[in-house]
């Protein structure tokens, strides 16, 4: 099996599978995105990306786009059923390690838009609307995938097959592949408005830990704002969806003339993540490799930094730079940082979700001491860094995550140094491309205490050490 129609299929045309198509695209990978529906869902989703995933939506051209439709904000307070604060996130509005906002609350069918659009400049790309994969087969050096489309069906053979097809995803049940259940589900409704009068809306993200009726309260992209509401037992889907029961909901927020409905929805949120995100040529991105609790924002971020880990690494190995190998790290470097993503997610989710009186009493009691104490943390605990894989490891900063500098004249990093794998040495710091950053770069190696860094195409360090020995050790890593 020589003869392929692309390099890579990515079954799943939303935000995860576009983003992997755009970055294999840019690097001169050969991709197909399969999308069974007709057109982007219409409807508000994901309301919130962070800095490190606005640094992905730039390497595939869209963030300036993303940021003048989202909005910032400087808090996320919890409170209880008083209106006390319980903890208190501040800062979200200033600039995080990637070079952009912490918190950007922002419109996905927007996002999807530019991020296809962005795909529709690449000659070597394709995405075809109303295509959904039936079936494939692994057949050792690559994918038979038979796709139904408008015009019957297609067999499409390709490297690599990449499900970014959502949580029910066909790719991970037909590859066999279980999903690890993380013991929280809980049904919610969501409800998504547009708004009218902003000064009557609150301009902080807050969860409302009232034991009556747990709720969520959050600002998404520009002209929208969100509610949540857990559903109680014994409510119905169908009674919790009425619009007068939902007009009695939001009476509190006294917001009757300030917003319209845009959208209701029932959904129950889960904590999974898939056993394998890899077999074979078969591989799982997005939310059919793991699910998470909105909680802490991340589900929509959890994919897209799969995209940026795999499609370096896939663009690697089809070009001949790597071996296939090289895409056994992805797991491994991916799952601890999506497992600390969904504990946070459920710590924040079980602090809101307590329906007890006396419960709740507890946990307010708790954080009262742990203020009193000092105790509370001043924001989300820190992502772990990449702990194993392809990183040199023993070498200072490796796996950490390698900041975004801006120049004095606005222009950041990666759009000059590009989206391949840079060695910074305090030797070439004065040097083109090196010599607008060579301040903060400088700044960087001396406070990591090294003479040379390398930094892997998806903004993680590789290692440090003496530049020669960088070199031949990442060759050595990728195995080409």
């Amino acid at each position: 099996m020589t003869d392929f129609d692309c390099d890579v299929l990515i079954a799943g045309g939303g935000p995860t599978g576009v983003t992997l198509a755009v970055l294999l695209a840019r690097r001169g990978v050969k991709v197909i995105v399969a999308e069974k529906e007709a057109d982007i869902y219409p409807l508000p989703r994901a309301a919130h990306i962070d800095h490190e995933c606005m640094r992905i939506l730039q390497e595939a051209g869209v963030a300036d786009e993303v940021m003048a439709g989202s909005r910032r904000v400087s808090r996320y307070d919890f409170l209880n059923a008083k209106g006390d604060v319980l903890l208190r996130f501040e800062g979200s509005d200033q600039f995080g390690p990637g070079g952009w906002p912490v918190a950007n609350m922002i419109h996905q069918p927007s996002v999807e838009a530019a991020l296809r659009q962005s795909l529709s400049t690449y000659a070597n790309a394709e995405l075809h609307s109303r295509w959904e994969l039936e079936s494939f087969v692994d057949e050792g050096k690559g994918v038979t995938a038979q796709i139904a489309t408008p015009d019957g069906e297609r067999t499409i053979r390709a490297q690599y097959l990449v499900g970014a097809d959502g949580a029910r995803s066909p790719v991970r049940k037909a590859a066999g592949i279980a999903f690890e259940d993380l013991n929280f589900e809980e049904p919610w409704l969501v409800v998504d408005v547009l708004v009218d009068d902003y000064s009557r809306l609150p301009d902080a993200n807050l969860q409302i830990c009232n034991p009556e009726r747990p709720t969520t309260c959050v600002l998404m992209g520009e002209g929208r704002h969100r509610w949540e509401f857990m559903i109680k037992p014994g409510e119905t889907a169908e009674q919790v969806s009425d619009d007068a029961f939902i007009e009695k909901l939001l009476e509190p927020w006294n917001v009757k003339g300030a917003v319209r409905m845009e959208r209701k929805a029932v959904y129950t949120f889960r904590a999974r993540i898939a056993e394998q995100w890899r077999k074979g040529r078969v591989l799982l991105a997005g939310d059919a490799a793991h699910q998470t609790p909105p909680f802490a924002g991340q589900g929509m971020c959890s994919g897209l930094r799969d995209a940026a880990n795999l499609a370096w690494k896939l663009a690697a190995v089809i070009k001949g730079e790597a071996k296939d190998a090289l895409l056994d790290s992805y797991q491994p470097e991916r799952a601890p940082n999506l497992r600390a993503t969904i504990d946070m997610a459920i710590m924040m989710g079980r602090t809101v979700c307590i329906t007890s009186k006396w419960g709740a009493f507890l946990r307010d009691m708790k954080f009262k001491l742990a203020r009193m104490l000092g105790k509370l943390p001043d924001g989300p605990p820190a992502y772990p860094p990449v702990s194993t894989g392809a990183i040199l490891a023993g070498s200072a900063a490796a796996g950490s995550y390698f900041p975004q500098f801006a120049s004095h004249d606005g222009r950041r990093t990666d759009d000059l140094l590009g989206h391949q794998h840079w060695l910074i040495s305090k030797a070439d710091l004065d040097s083109a491309p090196f010599a607008p950053f060579s301040e903060q770069l400088r700044s960087w190696l001396q406070r990591t205490g090294v003479e040379a860094a390398l930094v892997r195409p998806d903004k993680y360090v590789y290692g440090s050490g003496d530049p020669e020995h960088l070199r031949e050790a990442w060759e050595l890593t990728l195995g080409g």
